[in-house]
């Protein structure tokens, strides 16, 4: 085989960018926002109901919210997470049970459920997201993905692309970058952003996939500052609340530390709120990524996202760079005034299609109509 080194450059401007929200990953069984807490706290899960963390949220939620598992009424997750907020950015205490220090852990437990019951779905692979790549590959790879959703089915629908055909680009600093000695072992993964090998019969190129609200394949350092990226790697014991690692093949289990420093890791997924925190260094730095893509794409298509009130950095991000000869297209089987309105006060300049996820990649004429 005969390799050369080789930058992967991107183009100036970009053709299309896709937006994909929960409705995207919907079809591979992942939940919607608004089943993830009736799926914790009602008592499905064994795994959840029997662990310490389980446990201790669902007496928080019982004890400061009423809900009727039987006509599946819940509180909202956005409600939780407000209150839980309020008294974290108070530095108040709830009352003598619920001080100010157990509430943060609340909120840390809750984001680890939320991780949890997102992940049970993920170990698989996806015929809709691997349809999707097919469709950027065959008509335009001057593409680029912003995604809402914490899960990695995208990622691993790329399996056949990789190496000959293109590079998954997070857009931040990863320490399996880092050729560090402690590393050596998370040195698997390639910076396409530095000059790779390459066979002269293949031209691969970079996609771009920015995760805004996070992933659960991304592990946190409060200590360095660095992200881990353990693709395999998603699973958290929920009496410690520590993730999990396995040695392959023989599937030996361990609590995942940071190889650097040995801290405990945290979880890196934004949680959904009223008063989402987007100055963490990472969310800072992927949502100017997703600006300069915004504003240098001629279309951006969103997926399954409502544009919901609760995302409000989401509409503003957007409405900063949209600019009169940008088209924007939205694809989403509800058609409700509502969320027609939620797009029209970004642009005048948008079309709705009316289709879920698993129709729009099986749509031909969709498709060459978006890439044309």
């Amino acid at each position: 085989m005969n390799l050369t080194e080789k930058f992967l450059r991107y183009s100036t401007n970009r053709d299309v960018v896709f937006v994909l929200g929960a409705g995207a990953s919907h079809p591979d069984g992942v939940p919607l926002q608004r089943d993830m807490l009736p799926m914790i706290i009602s008592g499905g899960i064994i795994e959840i109901e029997n662990s310490e963390i389980g446990r201790i949220v669902t007496e928080f939620i019982k004890d400061n919210f009423e809900y009727n598992p039987t006509t599946n009424q819940y509180p909202q997750l956005e409600a939780v997470f407000g209150f839980i907020d309020y008294f974290i950015q108070q530095n108040e205490s709830l009352s003598s049970k619920y001080t100010n220090e157990k509430i943060r852990d609340i909120k840390e437990y809750l984001i680890k459920l939320i991780h949890y019951v997102v992940n049970i779905q993920t170990d698989k692979r996806s015929h809709y997201y691997h349809l999707f790549w097919k469709t950027i590959q065959k008509n335009n790879s001057n593409t680029s993905i912003i995604t809402l959703n914490y899960d990695t089915l995208l990622e691993q629908a790329f399996d056949f692309l990789f190496k000959n055909h293109g590079y998954i680009d997070y857009c931040i600093p990863l320490m399996n970058y880092e050729r560090l000695p402690e590393l050596r072992n998370f040195n698997f993964w390639i910076n396409p952003r530095e000059p790779i090998s390459v066979d002269n019969d293949n031209n691969p190129i970079a996609y771009k996939i920015i995760k805004l609200h996070g992933s659960l394949n991304w592990k946190y350092c409060k200590c360095c500052n660095q992200t881990l990226l353990t693709p395999w790697d998603r699973m958290i014991d929920l009496n410690k609340g520590k993730f999990l690692g396995y040695t392959y093949p023989d599937n030996k289990e361990y609590e995942f530390l940071c190889p650097i420093d040995g801290t405990e890791f945290q979880t890196l997924i934004m949680p959904p709120t009223y008063l989402k925190t987007i100055h963490h260094p990472l969310i800072s730095q992927l949502m100017a990524e997703a600006s300069r893509e915004i504003r240098a794409t001629k279309k951006i298509v969103f997926i399954g996202y409502s544009l919901s009130s609760s995302d409000v950095h989401i509409k503003a991000l957007f409405k900063k760079q949209m600019t009169p000869e940008k088209e924007l297209i939205v694809i989403n089987p509800k058609q409700k005034e509502s969320l027609e309105l939620n797009y029209k006060s970004l642009t005048p300049n948008v079309r709705f299609v009316y289709s879920s996820f698993e129709e729009f990649v099986n749509d031909e004429e969709e498709i060459n109509s978006i890439f044309s």
